[in-house]
């Protein structure tokens, strides 16, 4: 029988009390940091803590140069590593809120069984947004909580932005619904070109119609499973055009992350920046299609 783990999520800003301890007061299995790295694309500077910490623009200007982590980050990890069996880092776009919220879901998706909780007090408001949306979706079951300081005292760079902490909350959340497997599968095609080799030839136009239900047949997406006779496939199935439209681009085209446009007597579909960021959140559902 598998044992249920404690496991937290932290945005790891310029905050020291505020992500430790409810993670020593709730007695954490296992800790995710999310943090910037170096070595990837996506590391940037962290903003600096909550909105509630009073700074000039010369101030938030100045931290926005300077991309060193806080000297106490040491400390902050040599005592978690004290206190808690397992610390694993992630890298994380922190001002990014897609890329928060595909890191809570990608990492919540990794746990399903175990009881997964969110700091989202610990690296300021654009993380705090991405990690409780994160929280909302319908493909996890993590909770969001948030930690009240008993106060605000320092800049954030030399000393955490606030010290000690006076409750932790927990967050109510609202369900939201996410694109399926099958639709972040299509918004995935639609944005990487190089997949639509053997499906569509032109790689300067957006893809048809047809060209997805190709894409979806060969990869065997679960909405085109029972369209595979070869009596179908023999000739234009209209079948597959509605079933396309109905589980697939209907309520992409709703959301607002795709496009579809005539073109001479095409049906063209496009992503659109917002289906960009959709899929960047939520492209770890590709795993349920990939059956991993």
């Amino acid at each position: 029988m598998d044992v249920v783990k404690r496991v937290h999520i932290v945005p790891l800003g310029y905050e020291y009390d505020r992500i430790c301890e409810p993670i020593r007061t709730q007695r954490a299995d296992l800790v995710y940091l999310l943090e910037p790295t170096a070595d990837t694309d996506e590391s940037r500077t962290q903003v600096a803590a909550d909105t509630e910490v009073a700074e000039d623009s010369e101030d938030s200007e100045r931290r926005t140069a300077d991309r060193s982590q806080p000297t106490y980050h040491a400390d902050l990890r040599d005592e978690l590593d004290a206190i808690v069996p397992e610390v694993r880092t992630w890298a994380c776009d922190l001002t990014d809120v897609y890329a928060v919220l595909g890191a809570v879901t990608t990492i919540a998706s990794k746990h399903p069984d175990d009881d997964v909780s969110v700091n989202v007090s610990g690296a300021g408001t654009i993380a705090a947004i991405g990690a409780t949306i994160a929280c909302m979706d319908g493909s996890t079951d993590a909770r969001a909580y948030y930690v009240e300081p008993e106060s605000y005292a320092h800049d954030g760079r030399r000393e955490p932005a606030s010290t000690g902490i006076a409750a932790v909350e927990r967050l109510p959340t609202y369900p939201v619904d996410s694109p399926t497997p099958d639709q972040v599968a299509i918004l995935g095609f639609l944005r990487d070109p190089s997949e639509w080799d053997g499906f569509h030839a032109d790689r300067t136009a957006p893809p048809k119609k047809k060209d997805l239900i190709e894409f979806a047949r060969d990869r065997g997406l679960s909405f085109m499973a029972d369209r595979q006779s070869p009596e179908e496939r023999a000739g234009e199935d209209k079948g597959a055009f509605r079933v396309l439209d109905t589980h697939v681009l209907d309520p992409l085209v709703a959301d607002g992350y795709v496009t579809i446009e005539s073109v001479g007597r095409r049906r063209v579909v496009s992503l659109t920046e917002q289906g960009d960021n959709a899929y960047r959140a939520f492209k770890h559902k590709l795993s349920a299609v990939n059956g991993e």
